[in-house]
């Protein structure tokens, strides 16, 4: 290249990085929904209730997100997470309605059993696919199988409802400052994960399994220690998720857990391209809500028939941002193999 074409490209790849277009995509999309959606639908879309709906109503999906994020940071997978919120959910409802009149069992304790049977799934997810070696993706897609079963069993498949009580909810409704309640128990979780996965050595070490599970072995990372104890951390913020649907919609049915796996993998996948450009915790919970806000002007355009949008808006998210993930990685292949 000479040095007339390298003059010339330096301005415009500076821009670029002036305005971090390719780490904050998801920002930029976000402020582009808000412009064109207040425009068209100006009553609806920019009034306070829309944006409170928008924060409470993707906790679940922000959770399963975060799930599905810790183990993703050791190059490992858990299908599983949709399915063990549902178990958690169903323990915690279940317990409350049948054992609450006859054994007085707390809300509460319901809460803690249905968070502790997901953990004790996780440590069996990580026993497969650290003991049995069995890829994470099929061990987990197949352990969400056998959740469902038990969770159908337990509810005789059918739903249950009327159980908490008034003050057990509140924990669910009530407001900070208009700030719905439940979106402020995703940020504590976020910064809590976010504080292990980027300041401590923990962090580092699954950074380090994922990157190069055997470099990272040879380095004196207890890689199997890592992947496990990722899994039984995905499947606990699984459970602490089936927990807060309790305190949100107050009522168990099969339906729930499983429609949430999907956006919240597509959030992680777009998240990985947004500030660190790998998987991080607070990319992913920006991809989350710039996604939220898109599918809620598409809602409100397109009105009663709006059953559609979401599926088709996470589907294509999904894809681009995988695509552009490819791309990238691609790229600095390229970029290497011209430097060596």
């Amino acid at each position: 290249m000479s040095t007339t074409e390298t003059t010339a490209s330096a301005p415009q790849k500076s821009m670029l990085t002036r305005l971090g277009i390719d780490r904050l995509s998801a920002l930029y999309l976000a402020g582009a929904f808000i412009v064109i959606f207040g425009i068209w639908k100006p009553d609806t879309f920019l009034s306070v209730a829309s944006f409170k709906l928008i924060l409470g109503e993707n906790v679940a999906i922000g959770l399963l997100a975060l799930a599905f994020l810790v183990p993703l940071a050791t190059n490992s997978f858990d299908l599983s997470i949709g399915a063990m919120t549902s178990l958690s959910l169903c323990i915690t409802t279940w317990l409350s309605d049948d054992f609450h009149r006859s054994f007085n069992m707390p809300a509460g304790l319901a809460a803690l059993c249905g968070v502790v049977v997901c953990m004790l799934f996780g440590v069996l997810s990580g026993f497969i696919v650290v003991k049995l070696k069995v890829n994470s993706f099929i061990a987990t897609l197949g352990l969400g199988q056998i959740v469902t079963a038990v969770l159908l069993k337990i509810s005789d498949n059918r739903q249950i409802t009327s159980v908490y009580s008034k003050s057990y909810l509140k924990f669910g409704s009530y407001e900070v400052f208009g700030i719905p309640v439940l979106f402020i128990y995703l940020i504590i979780i976020a910064a809590i994960l976010w504080f292990v996965l980027e300041q401590t050595p923990v962090g580092r070490y699954l950074f380090a399994t994922g990157g190069n599970i055997e470099a990272a072995r040879l380095a004196g990372v207890r890689t199997d220690r890592m992947v496990w104890g990722s899994l039984i951390t995905s499947a606990t913020i699984a459970g602490i998720t089936g927990v807060i649907l309790s305190v949100k919609i107050g009522f168990f049915s099969t339906a729930t857990g499983p429609g949430y796996l999907f956006p919240a993998i597509a959030a992680v996948f777009f998240g990985a391209s947004q500030l660190s450009r790998r998987p991080n915790v607070w990319g992913t919970l920006l991809a989350l809500y710039a996604l939220a806000l898109g599918i809620k002007g598409l809602q409100l355009v397109v009105g009663s028939g709006s059953f559609w949008v979401e599926p088709l808006f996470q589907g294509t998210t999904l894809i681009i941002a995988v695509s552009l993930a490819s791309q990238q990685a691609v790229a600095r292949i390229k970029k290497k193999k011209k430097t060596a």
